[in-house]
């Protein structure tokens, strides 16, 4: 069954390329590298969350520091409004900048009173009552990315108890300015820490794939990037696809690669480019977060993100990384398993002129049973 043509790869002259797929593209592997099954079942499948790949919002790519608390509650208005909480984004995640520099005399993380003046409880109260779950960001290290609030290095059991009496359902867990020491045992103290606190936490270790996160961050977590920073151009996408893609084999229930946010609607890319980056992600079975202002989006930005067979392949619940199966002479293959025996798969053909990743591209996608 050929899926719909608002989902196919298309760039500036469309030409559909017959794609041949085979069942078994990929497969989960537990066990690989540093990772140990004991743990994988005893943490992440206990705490009950990321079974498929996280979908939501989160406010860094379009606003960065400029938030507050009635940004963070009119977009989960729109994501109701918009029917995309129904299709499955439910985390609003706050990211960096929504705390004061210091903590209170406690030792406490505390809201930023000029932007968050309710605080993050009656923030997530109000999200909890649309049908949603709220995110919140932290990071092991002193400081911050932004160098504006506190991080959570050496406060991590206080912190965790903290989001958790917050209502808080989702930690992201960036990397600035730590101690040095590996990020192993950083990322494993606050793991250990939202265990303890009786409420389940999505937790997304931010460590820019550094250190191989793939290798070791599913004892203690449920996602985990695998590169830098994205940036809102389609060399910026392609390029951080390639490099999540070769860590396919660590990925699956509960435990997911995160190449970052999606960029689809703040306006770098072309429409074509963006349904191939939301496609694309959708097929690696990255967290679906989308990254652009959902209260102003336009139709057509609405028609990718809300796509629901894309996003049906993302949230298959085999949770197969769908992989590259072929790079050859500036065409790329990928595909990957699904539940049921079928598989789905695009071509991406990227034509090389001046300069790597010249704005053409043909494809389709398809399933096979």
């Amino acid at each position: 069954m050929k899926m719909g043509s608002e989902i196919c790869f298309l760039f500036v002259n469309v030409v559909l390329v017959a794609v041949s797929i085979n069942k078994g593209v990929n497969c989960m592997n537990v066990s690989s590298g540093n990772t140990n099954l004991e743990d994988y079942t005893q943490f992440l499948l206990a705490n009950g969350v990321a079974r498929t790949p996280p979908m939501g919002w989160n406010s860094w790519n379009h606003f960065q520091c400029n938030i507050d608390e009635r940004t963070i509650k009119t977009t989960a208005d729109a994501l109701v409004s918009t029917g995309l909480a129904a299709l499955g984004y439910k985390y609003v995640n706050i990211d960096d900048c929504w705390g004061e520099e210091t903590r209170d005399w406690k030792g406490s993380l505390r809201a930023k009173a000029s932007t968050f003046p309710s605080g993050i409880k009656a923030l997530a109260d109000y999200v909890h009552s649309k049908g949603l779950k709220l995110g919140i960001y932290s990071d092991a290290g002193y400081s911050t990315c932004s160098k504006k609030m506190p991080g959570s290095l050496g406060h991590e059991e206080q912190d965790a108890k903290t989001f958790a009496e917050w209502g808080v359902d989702y930690l992201k867990y960036d990397n600035c300015y730590h101690d040095g020491s590996k990020p192993q045992d950083r990322y494993a103290r606050m793991s250990y820490a939202l265990r303890k606190v009786g409420r389940p936490i999505l937790y997304s270790l931010c460590e820019w794939g550094q250190e191989y996160p793939a290798k070791w961050a599913g004892l203690y977590g449920n996602a985990w990037r695998t590169t830098g920073d994205i940036k809102d151009t389609w060399e910026s996408a392609i390029s951080i696809a390639d490099q999540n893609d070769i860590w396919g084999r660590y990925a699956g229930p509960g435990r997911w690669n995160d190449p970052d946010m999606l960029e689809v609607g703040n306006g770098g890319m072309s429409l074509e480019e963006y349904r191939s980056h939301f496609s694309i992600w959708a097929l690696m079975k990255a967290p679906l977060l989308i990254g652009c202002d959902v209260r102003s989006a336009s139709h057509e930005t609405l028609r990718i993100l809300g796509n629901k067979e894309v996003i049906d392949v993302n949230q298959d619940p085999l949770g197969v990384q769908g992989r590259k199966i072929r790079a050859k002479d500036g065409l790329e293959i990928w595909a990957g398993s699904l539940s049921g025996e079928e598989s789905c798969g695009g071509s991406v053909e990227q034509e090389w002129i001046s300069g790597p990743y010249n704005r053409r591209m043909e494809g389709d996608w398809t399933f096979s049973r």
